[in-house]
């Protein structure tokens, strides 16, 4: 018997958009092409709360951090950069390609009460680091649990 689960239907219409780009794609034999901007490369990030500051950290192997720019705008973190080949290939004879090379932007929603003044950022080993002072509310508490 299969598990039920929730039916999504844009995740299926995000697949039958993917397997088209695909189809279009072998059929001109064109490795790249302009793709809309959901399928932007965009860095993996995680968010969490350490000795009063909230860190974001975001995952950024073999891009230069000089072409990195970081912003406040409003209640949102703007990262920007550009992860660039470093080799042209003319001929199209990947086996396999998942890494995506081009210009990404990511805008992070930032919680209610956070110190934007107090904002620093570090990059090392790929991963950019940024901290800012979180408000009381943040911190994690113990939650009491009642057995019945």
């Amino acid at each position: 018997m299969r598990a039920l689960t929730p039916w999504r239907p844009f995740r299926e219409l995000s697949t039958l958009h993917d397997e088209m780009d695909e189809l279009f794609s072998r059929f001109f034999q064109e490795e790249e092409w302009p793709r809309p901007a959901w399928h932007m490369p965009v860095p993996a990030v995680e968010s969490f709360v350490r000795d009063g500051e909230l860190v974001m950290r975001a995952d950024l192997p073999g891009i230069d951090p000089k072409k990195v720019e970081l912003a406040i705008e409003g209640h949102h973190l703007i990262l920007k950069g550009e992860r660039e080949a470093k080799e042209e290939r003319k001929e199209k004879d990947y086996l396999h390609r998942e890494v995506m090379y081009g210009r990404f932007e990511r805008a992070i929603e930032l919680p209610e009460g956070v110190d934007t003044e107090s904002i620093k950022a570090t990059y090392h080993d790929g991963v950019l680091e940024v901290t800012m002072k979180a408000p009381k509310a943040m911190a994690a508490r113990k939650v009491p649990i009642t057995v019945h």
